[in-house]
């Protein structure tokens, strides 16, 4: 038995990185993908090899600042498949710049993604878990928001914030049935970070007892755990996986 057999899970971010990383898991345990994001392209390339992987995936253009594009998504896959099980609140965004320097546009662009994006995705699918009994939510937050981050402000914000969001859902839907988690990565060698220029890599690598960056796999793979019934116990917890960079 696969970990994740026949579980409904919709996936946020999921063209690229941690996002793909953890469509191609899910796939892989079992899963029906629900692949969303705001690249086409990206959805079906995502799509299509969760179904070489022997999965039933599906894709949707889904932008989550958009409630309205938000809630006819959730509709839309409650009708094709009866239930949602698992939502990874994965989709997220960097602006990055000093306090002193960042514009009220940069502020409030990886706010709307980062936080309100979340509380859309997780208000809308909650109703639906809440109404069947049961459900999995986990929230991707980071070593930021436990730590901060220089340059951050923004993007630390929103992080603390998903924290604050995991306590309270937590605490407000364990009772129905419906857990609420989070997943604080540390540097993970996303496309973004791989681009950053070698002496900042090094740098990375030397504040990490690993010696090493984290890979997108192994944020998949709590993901993956979280979501499934060998987590039945974890609820509220927020789970750094940094290779010990916080320690």
């Amino acid at each position: 038995m696969k970990r994740l057999e026949g579980k409904v899970s919709l996936i946020t971010g999921a063209a690229q990185g941690i996002g793909e990383a953890t469509a191609l898991k899910f796939a892989r345990e079992g899963a029906i993908v629900v692949v969303c994001d705001v690249q086409q392209a990206g959805i079906d390339k995502v799509v299509a090899q969760c179904e070489a992987a022997g999965a039933q995936a599906v894709g949707y253009v889904m932008d989550v600042t958009d409630r309205e594009q938000v809630e006819s998504v959730v509709a839309q896959v409650k009708e094709r498949f009866g239930r949602i099980d698992a939502l990874i609140n994965n989709a997220g965004i960097t602006q990055d710049a000093r306090l002193q320097k960042m514009t009220l546009a940069q502020f409030d662009r990886v706010i709307d993604v980062n936080l309100r994006g979340v509380f859309h995705c997780a208000q809308t699918v909650a109703d639906v878990m809440v109404a069947q009994g049961s459900g999995s939510i986990v929230n991707a937050s980071s070593v930021v928001g436990i730590y901060g981050n220089f340059g951050q402000t923004n993007y630390a914000a929103t992080k603390f914030g998903v924290i604050g969001f995991t306590k309270t859902w937590s605490r407000e839907l364990g009772a129905k049935g419906v857990r609420v988690n989070a997943v604080a990565p540390g540097f993970i060698t996303t496309p973004m970070v791989k681009a950053m220029p070698e002496n900042v890599l090094q740098s990375m690598e030397a504040k990490v007892p690993l010696k090493r960056l984290g890979e997108p796999e192994e944020i998949a793979n709590v993901y993956a755990f979280l979501a499934s019934d060998e987590a039945s116990y974890i609820n509220g917890a927020v789970i750094s996986v940094d290779g010990g960079m916080t320690i």
